[in-house]
């Protein structure tokens, strides 16, 4: 019987609620979902296992604290994942489970779709082990539903078990994840640790402490439509336009040319007609002088077709999202050390690897409470072929625990 019993009747309720998030919404939460998920969902159940001073925040932000019992530890440490899920259909989600997988394919309910070990080879890992999937016509929602059940369960572990003494715990649940936007309202002074981690990652073995440094830009290009067939010398084609422009940016650095410490430029969308077109772009570089120089490369490829018109048809709007949160945490590695051994004692070996994208700690390391990421179980995130295994996400609980409750030799604060 496994130790965290409830870990999956969790996990299972929390994915059958939609809480996808909206990028086009301009409030925080982008969405009624999540706040009803906190408040009607959450925040009951965290009183129940023994958080106290459970409160929500109007920045979306579900808050509870498990005091120490011991005198011995330090320092505080935060848990955090988000609520919402991914730009990917999130209604009706029919989570299934195959128990004691045995390899081969696994048929996604009756939706014609499979998880082929083919197309998927990390299936192989988890032989003998009990997936959780999807039925083919929604994302999972293990992202970051899964860090969430995870958090929960490991704090019912250390309330039922008393004589595990651990340091203060301060548990966050936050909204927008996925659009970049949830955690900018963060409050870092109401969650007041010394250092926390967001339980947000993939496969056993994930701590990343390092992500991208990320921009976005919309760029807009203005045309002159006149009858195609009296077009010679008058008409300027925005949709031609905007194909030139994409043309003199480096074919070789998108993202599916990329990996490792590459950066890229990926064009999400292009729309438009003759007249008007717009096209957004997300620029990634893990060094700060990378990311500008690619926001640079944007606004010189339009002062060029500019100057070629004579006129200003092309317009660059970049806002930067988040910062690479190595530029912080470098500077107290205490919980990345800290990570680090807890996964050894547990012979976990772990992955310390880069991020090729972002997660809230990038906002909330600068803030001032250093937040790298640990693994929450979840593959193909985003998607109909999402799965997660329910022994990573009971050895994500051990950590959790083991993080907060060992007492581990660490150098002091810078």
């Amino acid at each position: 019987m496994s130790k965290y019993p409830q870990l999956l009747s969790h996990f299972l309720d929390y994915v059958r609620i939609n809480t996808r998030s909206d990028e086009h919404a301009e409030r925080i939460p982008s969405t009624q979902s999540q706040i009803d998920f906190a408040l009607n969902v959450l925040k009951p159940t965290m009183e129940f296992i023994g958080l106290e001073d459970v409160h929500y925040l109007d920045n979306g932000f579900i808050v509870g604290t498990l005091p120490a019992n011991s005198d011995k530890f330090p320092y505080k440490i935060g848990f955090i994942s988000h609520m919402d899920t991914a730009d990917f259909n999130a209604d009706n989600v029919r989570p299934q489970v195959v128990e004691n997988y045995q390899g081969g394919s696994i048929p996604l309910g009756d939706s014609g779709y499979e998880l082929n070990p083919n197309q998927f080879p990390q299936l192989q890992n988890y032989l003998g082990q009990t997936l959780i999937t999807t039925d083919g016509h929604t994302l999972l929602g293990a992202d970051d539903k899964a860090g969430i059940a995870e958090i929960l369960s490991a704090v019912e572990y250390l309330v039922a078990h008393p004589e595990i003494e651990h340091a203060e715990l301060r548990i966050g649940f936050g909204p927008d994840e996925e659009i970049g936007t949830g955690a900018d309202r963060f409050d870092a002074a109401d969650f007041n640790v010394d250092f926390a981690y967001t339980v947000d990652g993939g496969p056993l073995g994930e701590l990343q402490y390092e992500t991208f440094s990320a921009a976005a830009a919309h760029v807009t290009f203005k045309g002159r439509n006149v009858h195609p067939g009296t077009a010679k010398g008058q008409m300027i084609n925005a949709i031609q336009l905007a194909m030139d422009f994409h043309g003199v940016l480096p074919d070789g650095e998108r993202p599916e040319y990329t990996e490792g410490y590459q950066g890229f430029y990926h064009l999400q969308k292009l729309a438009g007609t003759e007249e008007e077109a717009h096209a957004d772009y997300i620029l990634r570089d893990f060094e700060s002088q990378g990311l500008a120089n690619r926001k640079e490369t944007l606004r010189r490829v339009a002062g060029r077709m500019n100057r070629s018109w004579g006129e200003e048809r092309v317009i660059v709007d970049i806002k930067d999202q988040y910062s690479n949160m190595k530029e912080v945490i470098e500077k107290d590695m205490r919980p990345v050390q800290l990570a680090e051994q807890v996964m050894k004692s547990l012979n976990i070996t772990p992955i310390i690897e880069p991020i090729r994208g972002g997660t809230d700690g990038s906002k909330i390391s600068f803030m001032g409470i250093p937040t790298p990421n640990i693994f929450a179980g979840g593959e193909n995130m985003h998607g109909r072929y999402e799965f997660v295994s329910l022994q990573t996400m009971e050895k994500a609980c051990d950590v959790i625990i083991g993080i907060a409750s060992q007492e581990l030799s660490l150098p002091p604060k810078p």
